[in-house]
């Protein structure tokens, strides 16, 4: 699998090509739109594919090897928020994707195959001030202060 990002912003796909990751442009502004540009970029490449949040500071390496393993076996792969959301979501394929209140339980009832993986990484995104805090105060967080 390669990274690519999916950017709804030339500024930030130009930085991504400069660090060596391709960039396809986000279709509508959505994250539905944006997953689903990137899982058809990498069907088209016949590629499996995983989106990833960027707001996960626990995750771990560990964590994230579950989550590719599932995939390069061939599977797919999902993994809730405390919230109920989607942190990770992965396979081969099209997906029909449904970000957004609740989503972990609507992809998974439209993907019933998925392997389901749970871990403090995944389960700790940042939705609010209150969650950055929380994430900040975690053993695995201290990271976060440092950073300013």
């Amino acid at each position: 699998m390669v990274p690519v990002l999916v950017a709804g912003d030339a500024e930030v796909a130009g930085w991504a090509l400069e660090l060596g990751f391709p960039s396809i442009p986000d279709p509508d502004n959505t994250l539905n739109g944006a997953a689903a540009a990137g899982a058809r970029w990498a069907t088209v490449a016949s590629s499996s594919w995983i989106v990833l949040h960027s707001d996960l500071p626990l995750l771990t390496q560990p964590e994230l090897d579950e989550v590719v393993a599932v995939v390069s076996d061939g599977g797919w792969v999902i993994a809730p928020s405390a919230d109920g959301g989607t942190s990770a979501f992965g396979g081969r394929g099209e997906a029909r994707f449904a970000y957004g209140r609740g989503s972990f339980r609507l992809h998974l009832g439209r993907h019933p195959q998925c392997q389901v993986v749970t871990s403090q990484g995944l389960l700790h995104d940042i939705d609010s001030f209150a969650d950055l805090e929380s994430a900040r105060l975690h053993p695995r967080g201290a990271w976060l202060s440092e950073a300013g």
